[in-house]
């Protein structure tokens, strides 16, 4: 049976844990989060984002009360932002990035949306967390998936299996992290699976966050990823449309439901492309900025750019509405996708006329 904070394996209470929270207390999501939508912002570094503007917007999204700042895992550009092909400056590391700004900001929580399986070798992954909450204080979040641009793979010389191999090790490193993590100072842990092995670890060092820091799981597989996610997820996440998370949330509540957990352990979120403007003329400025053709058309059905990235793409009042939608779906949490660095004024206006608006 599901004990949040002890048994996590695609992905276990996310949210603001502190050190006097029991292991097997369990919190529904109002005694978290009160009922509000946390907004949170996430960046596409790879996409061309030096350590530098990352800093910059994570210190503003402070400023302005963003409640976190969440970033990708790649390592190779993808399609073009602004019609730049050259790929420069060139990735920078998540967990590298984490670190840096849990020095240089307070109140953020930090995370990544998602690490992949492949990159890390999870008894390290597992050391690396610890230590990045630590230097935080406490707001470290890991987002956890299987891994998909094989590209970025050979690239840089990282071993690519196939999609049900994948999906053993993601199982794998949730159970060897957790496990590593939840041993008793002074124990032991082993762990022998099919992908990895661990021989009389001393399970060190140990998070700041008690039990542990929230472990995030997202996709949208209907079979496989909501029962790992149930087992495992203190957050299930979502880059969907309205309709997709309302079929996807309900795959995970049911999944939950059947291994005895309950679904109101579970904190739900959605992430969106945003792209935010006073006016279609502001909006279609912003678009234009990052690539997105977003056209006069801007909130009615989901809008799909090109990739097919779900895009909230309007005025505030337009975004809001697209948000509590979300909301009465149970989503705590709104991941906003940046993808101008230097626009900070997009940011300061989503923290004066969205956020205020779907608490």
């Amino acid at each position: 049976m599901f004990r949040p904070g002890l048994e996590a394996s695609e992905g276990g209470l996310a949210g603001r844990a502190t050190s006097s929270v029991a292991a097997d207390e369990v919190r529904g999501p109002s005694e978290f989060w009160g009922g509000i939508v946390e907004c949170c912002i996430t960046t596409e570094p790879h996409q061309g984002a030096t350590y530098a503007d990352q800093l910059s917007v994570a210190k503003a999204a402070e400023d302005l009360g963003f409640q976190g700042y969440f970033r990708s895992d790649h390592f190779i550009r993808g399609r073009a932002v602004g019609g730049v092909e050259s790929g420069l400056p060139g990735p920078t590391d998540a967990w590298v990035t984490l670190a840096g700004l849990a020095r240089e900001t307070t109140s953020l929580r930090l995370g990544t949306l998602v690490t992949s399986a492949t990159f890390r070798h999870p008894g390290m992954l597992a050391v690396t967390v610890a230590q990045v909450d630590s230097m935080s204080g406490g707001r470290v979040e890991l987002g956890l998936g299987t891994g998909w641009n094989e590209e970025e793979h050979l690239n840089y010389g990282v071993p690519f299996p196939n999609r049900g191999a994948r999906f053993e090790m993601l199982e794998e490193q949730l159970e060897l992290i957790t496990g590593l993590w939840s041993t008793p100072i002074g124990e032991r842990y082993s762990f022998r699976g099919k992908h990895y092995t661990l021989e009389d670890s001393p399970a060190l060092p140990k998070p700041v966050q008690v039990p542990r820091p929230p472990i995030i799981i997202g996709g949208a597989g209907p079979n496989k990823t909501p029962s790992i996610a149930a087992r495992w997820a203190d957050e299930f996440n979502l880059f969907g449309s309205v309709e997709g998370c309302r079929l996807q949330f309900g795959r995970v509540r049911e999944a939950c439901e059947a291994i005895g957990r309950d679904p109101a352990t579970m904190k739900f979120s959605v992430a969106q492309v945003v792209l935010c403007g006073v006016d279609d003329a502001e909006v279609d400025r912003r678009g234009a900025a990052v690539g997105r053709a977003v056209g006069t058309e801007i909130i009615g059905d989901d809008v799909r750019p090109q990739g097919g990235d779900p895009q909230l793409a309007g005025r505030p009042d337009q975004i809001v509405e697209r948000l509590l939608q979300f909301k009465e779906l149970g989503a705590d949490r709104a991941y906003l996708q940046i993808l101008d660095y230097a626009d900070l004024e997009h940011l300061s206006l989503i923290a004066s006329e969205v956020v205020p608006n779907v608490r």
